[in-house]
């Protein structure tokens, strides 16, 4: 019976397993080495991009993928569905949305498709994609798969930390954390979003009191249905931050993401973050 398929951008960040668990299609953005053109999470493996993104004397970009690149994914799902949900990460840090509405036009098949800014990006963008997925698997309408999605944009959140945010400010994504530049001080600046744009948090003195941040903002909700942590590099360290969440939820699914080429252009390698499906508790 044709259902409804959803659609996200790479910068979800939703493991290849996720994704096919709950048959969420993705549509890769682009970096480009230089010369070098790679379409993020299928060209160039996070290990081989990590490694460059230290080594190479040419810095990295990022572009949105083509209205074409959305255009053909949404026929070929037409071919089977009968209405199509794309969640795409904040029109403030990218032109994805925008670009996945002009596709719309371009389609060859008859189909309906509808775009939402998830307002976030990384697993928080991941997790309203799961839940829309939930829903369309459970046979439930185009509207009704809709109204989950916008109803989980308010149920998600995240916190990342890095070593610095010069990567951020490189690529122009820093957004209000720019109020982190200048300071003398070593530090671990500690970001989130809000409203769709990068946002500030915390300066920690140490990497450990970065590390510390993330869990207490992870266990200061409630009625948690899923967590993510997502690395860069350091893949020990983001196994230790779920051990230690798992010990606080020990009923909770918790997802391993590698950040994608596209959000460790401007990232960076130190990047570690966690994001939270869950409602926050009163005080907190």
């Amino acid at each position: 019976m044709p259902g409804i398929a959803i659609v996200v951008d790479s910068v979800a960040d939703l493991p290849p397993q996720v994704a096919e668990e709950f048959g969420i299609t993705k549509v890769p953005l682009v970096v480009r080495f230089g010369v070098d053109v790679y379409r993020d999470g299928l060209d160039l493996n996070p290990d081989e991009f990590y490694g460059k993104l230290k080594t190479s004397r040419v810095l990295p970009q990022t572009s949105v993928a083509t209205p074409a690149d959305f255009a053909n994914t949404y026929d070929k799902l037409a071919e089977k569905a009968n209405g199509i949900v794309v969640i795409t990460l904040s029109s403030k840090l990218s032109g994805t949305y925008q670009v996945a509405l002009q596709a719309v036009g371009l389609m060859k098949r008859q189909c309906r498709v509808e775009v939402l800014d998830s307002q976030w990006a990384v697993m928080a963008q991941g997790f309203i994609a799961i839940a829309a997925a939930r829903a369309a698997q459970a046979g439930a309408s185009l509207e009704e798969v809709l109204d989950v999605a916008r109803q989980t944009i308010g149920r998600v959140d995240m916190r990342a930390a890095f070593d610095s945010l010069e990567y951020l400010e490189r690529g122009g994504r820093i957004g209000k954390a720019q109020a982190f530049l200048g300071s003398l001080l070593k530090v671990n600046p500690v970001i989130g979003m809000k409203d769709g744009e990068v946002h500030p948090y915390a300066r920690e003195r140490s990497r450990a009191r970065a590390i510390d941040h993330l869990y207490n903002f992870a266990a200061s909700f409630g009625n948690v249905e899923g967590l993510a942590v997502e690395y860069a590099a350091d893949l020990d360290e983001a196994n230790r931050l779920i051990q230690r969440l798992h010990s606080k939820y020990p009923q909770v699914p918790i997802y391993l993401s590698r950040a994608s080429p596209v959000i460790g252009t401007h990232a960076g390698p130190s990047l570690i973050l966690v994001d939270v499906l869950g409602d926050r508790q009163a005080g907190t």
